[in-house]
């Protein structure tokens, strides 16, 4: 924590020349809802080496933090794309400077390399990249007949389960590969046309031969049923929580297989959101996001198809929620609600976009994201931890990313105004530094 460090320089430390310091700023650690205030905070080799309320130390460059505010760098666990030099640099222009990719229609092995590498390297923008293996679906099931493309290739983008023996032999394969879990994908589809889900024996199995190999599973569900069925099987994280409606009550028996394990559960609202733009196409013009994103992203923005779903979408809120013309607020409470009774039960919670999907956009959604969860419900401390801590976590890369505290990397996020009074200043962002150097 920082006061542990305040006024503990060493007499090395005065004499030591720092690459960076960040002088004079409000610093959020992301340890708990603490504002330190007038921190100077000092880089070296990329990482935080010294954290002080006075200028104690000599650097070779500094910036003036005066009445701004320094956070970890955010996190968007679930994002896929099609063209990652594109979006890179936007995930890294609103701060975004970790990312879990789950797969995708263009994951071929080499294609997750070259992500990786631009992941690594500090000269142009680009969040630091972390993925799981390929889906693990079945043939015509989801994702491959809900979003049909070419791109889908058995054995480079996508593997079909056919049997447990081809599981087992599967899971050996890709245990090989620098993945951080396999991708299984259990859902029938997140909206009509359905498709039928895996069966019960297959998800078993995965997770089975998954634990042998010392890896996990991370696994798409849209309901309750498939919920269960993952929690039977022993899997511990979920890429989505769209779709899932939880009752304390009625549930009961579902919430009580919960057995103390840490889960994991990234939230992913901005599917919801994303799905309702066709029908508030204004929330394009009122964002400003064709100026930032061009047209392409939107031309769907009136498809007689899209407005389909948006209006189904909207007739859910309505008979959920019991209002006629229900808000955003009214759409996420009940849903930040359900999150909390999984949170009281061990769920570590972090945020996701799946951008990728349409009107789901790199950078921009994940701020729409973190104030998805707070109009439900959530504070700004919270959702932040959320966005930073806990996707580390779940990651297990705690001990370098998700805080700032000395020794860890230096990825952080310089905003003009505090994200803790209002999640919106997230938004205000100055600077973004990954491994110490800055990059927007």
């Amino acid at each position: 924590m920082l006061l542990a460090f305040l006024g503990a320089a060493c007499s090395t430390d005065s004499i030591r020349t720092y690459d960076l310091l960040l002088e004079n700023v409000n610093l959020w650690d992301g340890i708990d809802d603490t504002l330190h205030r007038g921190a100077y905070v000092y880089l070296l080799d990329g990482r935080i080496a010294h954290i002080s309320n006075q200028a104690d130390g000599a650097a070779k460059e500094s910036i003036d933090g005066t009445g701004m505010y320094l956070i970890p760098g955010l996190w968007d666990a679930h994002v896929h794309t099609t063209d990652y030099q594109r979006d890179f640099p936007k995930f890294m222009e609103h701060g975004v400077t970790s990312v879990l990719i789950p797969g995708g229609s263009t994951c071929t092995d080499a294609y997750y390399a070259d992500m990786r590498a631009m992941g690594e390297q500090d000269s142009l923008p680009a969040p630091k990249v972390f993925h799981t293996s390929q889906h693990f679906s079945m043939e015509g099931r989801h994702p491959v007949k809900t979003y049909p493309t070419p791109r889908w290739v058995e054995g480079e983008t996508v593997y079909f389960l056919r049997d447990t023996q081809q599981i087992t032999e599967l899971v050996e394969e890709v245990a090989k590969k620098p993945i951080d879990g396999i991708k299984l994908t259990i859902e029938d589809g997140p909206h009509p046309p359905f498709v039928q889900r895996m069966p019960r024996e297959f998800v078993n199995q995965v997770e089975r031969q998954a634990a042998r190999h010392g890896l996990r599973v991370f696994t798409h569900v849209s309901d309750n049923l498939e919920f269960e069925m993952a929690i039977d099987a022993g899997i511990t994280e979920f890429l989505h929580f769209t779709g899932i409606d939880l009752d304390a009550r009625r549930d009961s028996a579902l919430l009580a297989k919960l057995d103390g394990r840490e889960y994991h559960l990234v939230t992913t609202f901005m599917i919801d959101k994303s799905f309702l733009y066709p029908k508030f196409p204004e929330w394009v013009e009122e964002a400003g996001l064709r100026e930032q994103y061009g047209d392409e992203p939107f031309a769907e923005l009136y498809s007689p198809q899209k407005k389909a779903i948006a209006e189904e979408f909207y007739s859910y809120y309505t008979e959920v929620t019991g209002k006629t013309e229900p808000s955003l607020a009214d759409m996420f409470t009940f849903q930040v609600e359900d999150l909390r009774l999984l949170q009281d039960r061990g769920f570590n919670l972090v945020t996701g976009t799946d951008v990728g999907n349409t009107f789901n956009l790199p950078g921009h959604s994940m701020h729409e994201e973190l104030e998805l969860l707070v109009l439900g419900g959530m504070t700004p401390a919270e959702v932040l931890r959320m966005a930073t801590i806990n996707a580390a976590r779940m990651l297990e890369v705690d001990d370098d990313l998700g805080t700032l505290e000395v020794g860890k990397v230096a990825n952080m996020v310089l905003l003009k105004n505090n994200p803790l009074a209002d999640i919106r200043n997230s938004r205000s962002i100055e600077m973004v530094l990954k491994n110490g150097r800055v990059q927007q």
